[in-house]
């Protein structure tokens, strides 16, 4: 890899999985308001399924334009953002446990769509795509609510789009998965590693 190569992402998760692709890499975040963001993209007709990817742009432009003029001629800047998606609806993270167990009850019995967008940013290109994921989960049965309080009480689905992580105890709520797991974990990773070549390359 011939250029400097720049996560715009402090989560742990897609920290991970781009070490799946290569190690040589540095984690740069600049804050932006994605909540105004996504209200405003919603507001404006773009569909539920392809905010994720213009959040991802927004992450990764904020840290590309910061940089200096030498630096972004040699650097590679991954934007990344997930969401869940049920009936044209974003499922967020939560924000209390009562918000959390709503969510989790709302998904149970239904299949849902893991959207993740990814931005990548060089010098000469700018290129952004989606990648979907469906995910079953099961009936909302006395085990399933059972899990999903004790899920609930634990600290995992609060840093997490849908309220759940699929790679932890999220797991034990889903009944199958049709696509790349590694996009509900949060970074389609044989994908990116494709782009990412055609953009380097």
């Amino acid at each position: 890899m011939n250029k400097r190569l720049i996560l715009a992402s402090a989560s742990p998760r897609r920290r991970e999985l781009l070490s799946l692709i290569t190690n040589d890499f540095e984690i740069i975040t600049k804050d932006v308001d994605e909540r105004s963001a996504e209200t405003f993209m919603e507001n404006n007709g773009t569909p539920a399924l392809r905010v994720s990817e213009g959040l991802a742009l927004l992450k990764a432009r904020a840290v590309f334009d910061e940089l200096s003029e030498d630096e972004k001629k040699q650097v590679l800047v991954i934007g990344a953002d997930t969401s869940v998606v049920l009936d044209d609806e974003i499922f967020g993270k939560p924000a209390d446990k009562e918000d959390a167990v709503s969510m989790l009850t709302r998904l149970s019995g239904r299949k849902h769509i893991v959207a993740t967008g990814v931005a990548l940013i060089t010098s000469e290109t700018t290129k952004c795509f989606t990648e979907e994921t469906q995910v079953e989960f099961f009936d909302l049965d006395k085990y399933q609510k059972d899990l999903i309080e004790r899920y609930c009480s634990s600290d995992e689905p609060y840093d997490k789009a849908g309220a759940y992580g699929i790679q932890n105890g999220g797991a034990l709520l889903v009944r199958k998965i049709d696509g790349d797991f590694s996009n509900v974990v949060g970074l389609p990773v044989p994908r990116l590693a494709r782009e990412m070549e055609s953009v380097i390359y």
